[in-house]
């Protein structure tokens, strides 16, 4: 099977319909069509099931696509290779990343790096860090951006520490919350947020909050109590200093050593991937950033 043939399967699985998999392929139906048959035959079995709802893979079908799937991915980790043998950075760049620095973070980090390595392709994936961590053991991504107490054996690089803080509309301080009937909205996830959260809680109210809003996103969180709805904790990443809002720093323990209850975000990924070029310029990059990020929070503290 050529690489061509192997692109054709991935489609026709993917689509799940002629019509579209010939617009993706830049190929007449006809066309397309006969392509199938010409690889039906050089498999000696049907590969697709026609029928009004699409295209369904047979058993026969279900092997050849995951045979070009493989091979794909394979091709393009060889090339990868050959192109880290070079000095010009191009090749593609698989990146996993926590959504909350995917969205408030990393579009400034990659507009730079398009922009200084113009030759090289952006594959970006966001999500929770437990599926960052999976997309680079099952090989989908070169590098993960992951957020909290990483349990990552590999290379891990250190990039910021953001503050948490309390906001609100109407709370100012901290004594305000035993008198306040505001409810408190907290993001929830499959990460440590949460349970550092409320472990903060615990450790400085001897009570439950009075009443609790829980939402799936840090955005609505962010939206819905910069709208007035309660108060949340929110990280600094989220914060621009523009909203209208209270922001209350939270200690981290009852000493009040001054550093706050904070968020850390690494780098990770696995000491052979590093050695990619497109993957040590987005190092490059991102620790470059990582440093404007630090010194301006250095100015503003």
């Amino acid at each position: 099977m050529t690489a061509t043939e192997a692109e054709i399967i991935k489609v026709l699985a993917e689509e799940k319909n002629m019509r579209k998999a010939a617009e993706r392929l830049f190929l007449t139906q006809p066309a397309l069509s006969q392509r199938l048959q010409s690889i039906e035959k050089e498999w000696g079995a049907q590969l697709f099931i026609r029928s009004q709802k699409g295209l369904t893979p047979t058993p026969a079908g279900e092997l050849v696509i995951q045979y070009s799937s493989e091979m794909i991915i394979k091709r393009e980790d060889i090339f990868e290779t050959i192109q880290a043998l070079n000095s010009k950075v191009h090749g593609t760049l698989k990146i996993a990343c926590a959504s909350i620095v995917g969205q408030n973070w990393l579009p400034k980090v990659l507009k730079d790096y398009v922009t200084k390595y113009p030759d090289t392709k952006i594959s970006l994936m966001t999500g929770w860090s437990s599926e960052i961590v999976k997309a680079l053991y099952d090989g989908e991504a070169h590098i993960g951006i992951v957020r909290g107490q990483s349990e990552w054996k590999g290379k891990k690089i250190h990039l910021f520490r953001d503050t948490m803080y309390l906001v609100d509309k109407e709370i100012k301080d901290m004594e305000d919350i035993i008198t306040s009937d505001r409810p408190f909205i907290q993001f929830k996830s499959d990460s440590n947020y949460y349970q550092e959260i409320q472990q903060w809680w615990q450790r400085h109210f001897n009570y439950n909050p009075k009443h609790q809003i829980i939402v799936d996103q840090i955005e609505t969180c962010k939206q819905m109590a910069l709208n007035g709805i309660g108060y949340a904790i929110l990280p600094s990443i989220t914060l621009n200093g523009e909203e209208n809002v209270h922001k209350i720093s939270l200690t981290n323990n009852e000493k009040d050593d001054g550093l706050g209850l904070t968020r850390d975000t690494w780098l990770i990924g696995y000491e052979s991937t590093f050695e990619l070029r497109q993957v040590q310029a987005f190092v490059d990059v991102v620790q470059d950033h990582a440093r404007c990020l630090y010194d301006y929070s250095k100015e503003t503290n």
